[in-house]
């Protein structure tokens, strides 16, 4: 570092020269930054600076219900947190159940002295809002017009009387009848094959070749003469005289008139047959309330037989246990057994659309030899 230059002492005008004014100019910027913050804090009062926070202060009362008031740890935890939010996923959706009418102003504060001596011991949802009702309707199930467990008819039976037994024993027969007619008289399938000869690519072109014969096209020639005929026909138009363009448009008007008059007798007749026009629609509106009741009845009566359409399959009802004629013996301890009971409650269960029909599956026996 060098030395600083010295100065020239001869007289006052170098002596003010030398002297610095650095202090005078951080007055002047310090001044100018206070008026700019609004004020030097060294000239403002002690209170505007500072205060006294009461507003978590507690009066004397507060604090000692506070301290009365015992919480378990237990409870304490269940309580809500105002701080914690709840997350978004598990809040549930409010209910359209209409809520309890809110109370008038002069019980309120009998219901809020309710609310704090209840808070303690009620249990709370850790994530449920404020004035949310958690509860959930349920769906009531229609009942079913079948019932949960049929009687059969007595024909069924292991001693049954002659008469129930063949007319038990003629329904069975009628069912599986109609099963045999179904399959016999119902459409064909498609068959895969067609029979017959396979022709050769040389022969399809003689036949497409062949396909035209000479009488289609003598007639087509006899057609192209008849049109040149009327062309020619056609063009030698005769002249229109004044006369006849009167008669026309005398024509045309009185067919006018005469149409007229005719609309005019129509509606004249309908306004005549306005009774019986209400006639028929009464008669109309009993039919068709004849035949919504006969819908109605004939939906129930499909209902009690079969279930509703619920799923792929459609449901297939067991057939009638029934002995053969042969098999009756009269007592239970001879009596061939029959269907399980699983397979009647299953089947019960399909027929009243508690469960959805399945296809049958047929179990395959493997004989294994060792």
């Amino acid at each position: 570092m060098g030395k600083k230059a010295k100065t020239s002492r001869k007289g006052k005008k170098a002596w003010r020269a030398n002297i610095s004014t650095k202090d005078i100019e951080d007055f002047y910027e310090k001044s100018t930054k206070d008026a700019l913050s609004g004020g030097s804090l060294s000239s403002a009062p002690s209170h505007s600076l500072f205060f006294v926070d009461k507003s978590t202060d507690l009066s004397v009362k507060r604090k000692i219900e506070k301290h009365r008031e015992k919480v378990l740890r237990c409870d304490s935890v269940l309580q809500k947190n105002p701080f914690v939010k709840a997350v978004p996923s598990s809040t549930q959706k409010k209910s359209k159940r209409k809520h309890k009418e809110v109370p008038k102003a002069n019980d309120a504060t009998q219901v809020a002295t309710k609310n704090e001596s209840t808070t303690a011991s009620a249990m709370v949802g850790l994530w449920a809002e404020k004035g949310e009702d958690n509860s959930k309707p349920k769906k009531k199930l229609k009942p079913s017009v079948i019932p949960a467990v049929e009687v059969e008819p007595p024909g069924c039976s292991f001693n049954p009387s002659v008469e129930s037994h063949q007319d038990v024993l003629a329904h069975a027969v009628a069912e599986e009848m109609q099963k045999v007619y179904q399959n016999e008289l119902g459409p064909k399938p498609v068959p895969l094959t067609v029979p017959g000869e396979v022709i050769d690519e040389e022969d399809m072109y003689f036949i497409e070749a062949d396909g035209g014969s000479d009488d289609d096209n003598e007639t087509n020639l006899e057609n192209e003469n008849e049109g040149i005929v009327q062309e020619k026909s056609s063009s030698k138009t005769k002249r229109v005289t004044r006369v006849e363009l009167n008669k026309r448009a005398r024509r045309k008007e009185q067919l006018k008139k005469e149409a007229e008059a005719r609309k005019m007798e129509e509606v004249s007749k309908e306004i005549d047959s306005i009774p019986d026009i209400i006639q028929e629609i009464a008669k109309e509106d009993e039919e068709k309330q004849k035949r919504h009741l006969r819908r109605v009845v004939a939906k129930q009566e499909r209902l009690k037989s079969c279930p509703p359409r619920l799923g792929k399959y459609k449901f297939e009802p067991a057939p009638v246990q029934v002995l053969l004629s042969e098999e009756i013996t009269g007592s239970l301890r001879k009596l061939k057994a029959c269907c399980t009971l699983v397979k009647d409650r299953y089947k019960s269960l399909e027929k009243r659309g508690l469960i959805i029909p399945t296809a049958k599956t047929r179990r395959l026996l493997s004989n294994t030899f060792k």
